[in-house]
């Protein structure tokens, strides 16, 4: 089974789910024993900083008798997220509207906090399956689900699980909980809704845990993590090149821009925008060093279904980036960034048109042959330093390569430009120098309003769908 994973954004408060237990459609009878349960600490301390705690009160999902598996997808960006519980038995679809976007199940746990002489304090979780342990030993001796649930906005699929004999946290360190010293009686419950579907017993949903608020002594470290660097080809081919052959193959789709802004000084147009692979194989990008150059010889390398090479192609070059936000090899022409005219013309390009391929964000993890874990897999991306001889980049199936605004060279310069109408276009390997199964998905537009004055301009964007970016939309 292929691995996968990036940063899940958990709110505190999440909105009611939309269904109810009787909207679960339940495929499978109901097992013997609760697939999952709710595990806790009985007793816990921790440490307050300004009378907020970061903890997750040792709250975890244990998988039981077999691995728990969700899969989430979305038809389109004007269709509800739909999610199904993958169960040994049959599918079961759960409630209508329990994710409203990827970072997991809406409002799965709620959290009751009790301290004599004050009112219950409410708080509701979301449920992400990731960043598992085991915790049995006779439990398989590694996990194949995602380490982290999906966050970019557009998101068209995931899977999250938890395997037999594993834990997976909630991951809410993240999120600071208003607690001041003292003693509190926490009372965590699996929602109705998601029990009923999920077939979870009462007396695995409840956890109760008797908390001990003391104050904070040195500073609390924030969960981090790191993954392994991929190694390329022993060297640089010497033959012609042996060309693709017949197998799977990357298939790079361009999302909508999003994040888009007006930098603070006024003039330039600030966006995020990822390409992602789509394919049935990942995209691997080797380069070799030209001697005394800080320019290196680029070749895309072809795998069969059980990921043995099978071929190579040389696709161009690769360059070195001494940028504050960069200072790492770039490949050139993985895509291109232009601002369009209401006649999509082309009025502006950005001066980002190369690229580290990085798998940033989990965009269609149930695409076929999906890693989902890229991070454990000895293909991942190494970006390099200004001493390398040689890289390998690599973008994996069902994953996005995005580059943000703050990066340099990434906005759009807006002073010449007359207001009006405009559309942001992001372009997967706009000179087809990259093997790929499709090149008709490569493009996608953004249509904007831009209005203002100079070192006053303002942006107004089309919402996309159902999509919510936190951000004001008009049209």
């Amino acid at each position: 089974m292929a691995a996968l994973a990036a940063l899940a954004a958990l709110a505190l408060a999440i909105p009611l789910l939309s269904g109810s237990p009787a909207t679960a459609r339940a495929t499978a009878p109901v097992p013997a024993a609760s697939p999952i349960r709710l595990w806790a600490p009985s007793t816990l301390t921790v440490q307050a900083e300004s009378g907020r705690v970061w903890s997750d009160l040792g709250l975890r999902i244990v998988a039981q008798g077999q691995p728990f598996e969700l899969w989430s997808h979305r038809p389109s960006y004007d269709e509800s997220i739909q999610t199904v519980w993958r169960s040994p038995d049959g599918d079961v679809t759960l409630p209508e509207g329990s994710m409203s976007d990827f970072s997991g199940l809406d409002r799965f746990v709620s959290v009751r906090v009790d301290r004599t002489g004050a009112p219950s304090r409410w708080l509701f979780r979301k449920g992400c399956f990731a960043d598992s342990q085991r915790v049995d030993p006779e439990a398989p001796p590694r996990s194949d689900y995602p380490s982290e649930c999906a966050w970019n906005p557009y998101t068209l699929g995931s899977v999250q699980g938890v395997q037999t004999g594993w834990a997976s946290s909630l991951g809410w360190s993240y999120n600071p909980m208003r607690m001041s010293p003292g003693h509190y009686t926490v009372t965590a419950r699996i929602r109705a809704p998601y029990a009923q579907a999920l077939h979870i017993s009462g007396a695995d949903a409840v956890r109760r845990i008797s908390v001990t608020v003391t104050a904070a002594g040195k500073p609390q470290q924030r969960p981090g993590g790191s993954g392994r660097i991929a190694r390329p080809a022993a060297q640089e081919p010497t033959a012609p090149s042996a060309g693709a052959v017949a197998g799977p193959t990357p298939d790079l789709q361009a999302l909508p821009a999003w994040a888009i802004q007006v930098a603070p000084n006024g003039n330039f147009l600030q966006f995020a925008a990822t390409v992602w692979n789509a394919g049935d194989s990942p995209l691997v990008v080797d380069g070799f060093r030209r001697p005394g150059e800080d320019l290196m010889d680029a070749y895309q390398y072809f795998f069969d279904g059980d990921g043995n090479q099978t071929g190579y192609q040389q696709v161009g070059t690769m360059e070195w980036d001494a940028r504050a936000t960069h200072q790492h090899w770039h490949f050139e022409d993985f895509a291109r960034y232009s601002l369009l005219d209401a006649s999509k013309v082309e009025a502006v390009r950005s001066r980002k048109e190369a690229f580290c391929l990085a798998n940033t964000d989990a965009v269609d993890t149930t695409v076929p042959n999906a890693e989902w874990n890229p991070w454990n897999t000895d293909l991942s991306t190494a970006c390099g330093d200004l001493g390398s001889l040689s890289i390998r980049e690599v973008l994996s199936s069902g994953w996005g390569d995005t580059y943000a605004q703050f990066r340099a060279g990434q906005s759009f310069d807006l002073r010449s430009l007359p207001n009006g109408r405009y559309y942001v276009a992001v372009i997967a390997n706009p000179s087809h120098r990259l093997v790929e199964s499709n090149l008709d998905n490569n493009v996608s537009l953004r249509r904007i309003w831009i209005g203002g004055s100079t070192g006053a301009r303002w942006v107004k964007v089309t919402k996309v769908g159902v999509i919510d970016e936190g951000i004001s939309f008009v049209g």
